[in-house]
């Protein structure tokens, strides 16, 4: 089952998202896939455990999806166990005044995982040829440049020992409607439900056109993009704890040798 293959937007091509099931699981059942996911979680621990005493590389996640499609439960199911000394999650909210004063490529930067670390970004630098596009908040000439700078910009952190890996969790529009719904009828959830995801609800063709440009732009040999069906959560945990673990054994972080006079060391 080689989901990197099958999920990985092949570069230089276009993506029209309605070819993609958002249902689709690849053949495999709930349990399965639960038994599969357990094992990549713990053997991303390990491999966590590996790059951190290294220390000469790193990887970069970036989740993105329409509201709803699961960035913060693929986080919470499949970092569960990752320590929090090497891993990082950043959120990417509305920019702030310093933020604005700066390119906008500045906050994204600061937040790049260091030599040793996983950096987890939830939404990311696409949100400004995203919501920026769809709201009308620069002009086409702005943001349409940025696909080229983007993907300057990570080939950039490619080619100084940064992985890149970008997961489009793909959901379909009655799925994100039942995912909303459940906010408004569950107390626990109420919180996470506003205003504001009825009225971007609303954008839903003009974000689908927006990410479709997205992911067939930027999509590219050091810094792929993987659309992963989303209906199902199970699958979704699934597929992104595998395309990473795969990654990351790509990556093949080594332990340091030990000190060469480990046989003096004494301890009382």
């Amino acid at each position: 089952m080689n989901l990197m293959k099958r999920l990985r937007v092949r570069p230089g091509g276009t993506v029209r998202l309605a070819d993609w099931d958002a249902d689709d699981t690849a053949g495999l059942k709930k349990e399965k896939a639960q038994e599969l996911l357990e094992c990549n979680v713990a053997r991303l621990a390990e491999l966590e455990y590996r790059l951190y005493a290294e220390s000469r590389q790193s990887l970069l996640v970036v989740l993105q999806g329409m509201d709803a499609a699961g960035k913060d439960g693929t986080i919470r199911h499949v970092m569960t166990g990752l320590n929090p000394q090497s891993c990082r999650v950043t959120a990417f909210k509305v920019p702030s005044a310093e933020e604005r004063a700066h390119d906008f490529l500045w906050r994204i930067h600061h937040a790049v995982p260091a030599r040793g670390e996983i950096g987890i970004f939830n939404r990311s630098h696409y949100e400004d040829v995203l919501v920026v596009r769809v709201h009308n908040l620069a002009p086409k000439e702005v943001w349409s440049a940025r696909y080229e700078q983007i993907n300057h910009f990570e080939k950039f952190l490619t080619l100084n020992g940064t992985t890149v890996l970008k997961f489009f969790l793909h959901i379909d529009k009655d799925e994100q409607r039942r995912r909303l719904l459940a906010r408004v009828d569950d107390p626990a959830k109420n919180w996470k439900i506003t205003p504001a995801d009825a009225a971007e609800r609303r954008c839903w063709k003009e974000y689908q056109r927006a990410y479709e440009d997205a992911l067939a732009r930027c999509s590219t040999k050091t810094a792929p993009w993987f659309i992963v069906p989303a209906n199902k959560k199970w699958f979704r945990n699934l597929a992104v704890s595998q395309i990473i673990v795969e990654a990351l054994e790509a990556m093949d972080p080594r332990l340091p040798k030990p000190p060469p006079d480990l046989a003096q060391i004494v301890i009382k």
